[in-house]
């Protein structure tokens, strides 16, 4: 995979590089961050997607502001990482990573530290980080897998995903397309569907895009042949990544996921989500209590600088919906799956 699709994120020449994924599947360049501004500019604007790579870029981020300070400061450094914080605030793996290298540079340096030895330290996280994703992700797709068997026997699958959740959200293998792709490398995939995912179209460009670098068979659909979809070419199950978790398994993720999960219930079809612990938020009872963002109406009324609707349309464009946990059939992170998620069950998550 990392042959055939260029690496997401890759930290070059002291500066960070992006592939800019708005430009793909029909271009591939790369966003150059030398600075936290553009760092942040990058998770904004969506350059960079998916809730881990968010995650791993605001780590180099705030090695990108470290970088050109003159003295160590931690209140200036949590300033810099509030700064981030604001680009995305539904992705909670962006306010987890940010929190969580915080912490570790608390805990590893006094007010007598040298900004360059901090500099070194979460640079060195970032690289660890992308690093222990593979790890991660590839567990994540064992238990999957595993669930699937017990369900069909080892039979090849008929799957189907929304949004993009491969190598180029998280780094490395994906999550929910993570998989997808570990399915097939066990010869389990028969076909996939991929919604195309409107407005930004992350399916149709880019779960397409790392499909066909693999050599999976799918079709592309829109979110609204669901029902048809689900009827008539017998799909196995769903799997589709999150960008946060609350703790009764209640789970926000790309908007026409909560639709997709409402018409696989219908139909009786396994729901999954995939997403690595990172993406858990116990701090929320539920879903009820998860920030969706709202983004501009343009990328509703238009399409790459083409006006679709009329000039005097509105348009309401949440990025994200909720999911009810009794809609999912399981959660899966890097310690297991939960069935028929609920608060009690999800505890195990917590557990060492």
């Amino acid at each position: 995979m990392k042959e055939l699709v260029p690496s997401p994120i890759i930290w070059k020449n002291d500066e960070l590089h992006l592939l800019d994924q708005r430009l793909l599947p029909n271009e591939e360049k790369f966003v150059i961050c030398s600075t936290i501004e553009n760092a942040h500019d990058g998770i904004r604007d969506m350059a960079v997607r998916g809730a881990p790579c968010i995650g791993f870029t605001a780590i180099y981020g705030l090695a990108l502001w470290l970088k050109v300070q003159k003295v160590y400061s931690f209140k200036e450094l949590e300033r810099a990482a509030s700064y981030l914080k604001q680009a995305r605030p539904t992705a909670v793996n962006l306010m987890f990573e940010v929190d969580r290298i915080l912490e570790a540079v608390k805990a590893n340096f006094s007010a007598n530290s040298k900004v360059q030895d901090v500099y070194k330290f979460v640079l060195s996280d970032g690289h660890q980080q992308i690093e222990n994703s593979i790890v991660k992700n590839t567990k994540m797709a064992q238990y999957a897998l595993e669930d699937l068997t017990k369900k069909y026997g080892v039979k090849k699958l008929n799957l189907m995903t929304h949004c993009n959740t491969g190598f180029l959200a998280c780094g490395t293998l994906g999550t929910a397309l993570g998989v997808i792709s570990y399915a097939h490398s066990q010869s389990r995939v028969e076909m996939v569907y991929a919604d195309e995912t409107r407005p930004y179209m992350q399916g149709s460009r880019l779960t397409a895009y790392e499909l066909g670098k693999e050599n999976i068979p799918y079709n592309i659909v829109v979110e609204g042949a669901a029902s048809y979809i689900l009827k008539h070419k017998k799909i196995d199950a769903i799997f589709v990544g999150a960008d946060r978790i609350a703790a009764n398994g209640d789970t926000a993720n790309k908007v026409g996921t909560s639709t997709l999960a409402i018409v696989a219930k219908h139909y009786g079809i396994p729901f999954y989500v995939v997403a690595p612990l990172s993406s858990f938020d116990y701090s929320l009872k539920s879903g009820d209590e998860i920030e969706i963002e709202m983004r501009t109406p343009d990328e509703i009324l238009g399409y790459k600088n083409i006006r679709i609707a009329p000039q005097d349309a509105k348009a309401i464009n949440p990025s994200f919906d909720v999911t009810s946990a009794d809609l999912i059939e399981g959660i899966i992170s890097e310690k297991g799956i939960v069935l028929k998620p609920n608060t009690e069950k999800m505890k195990i998550f917590l557990k060492d």
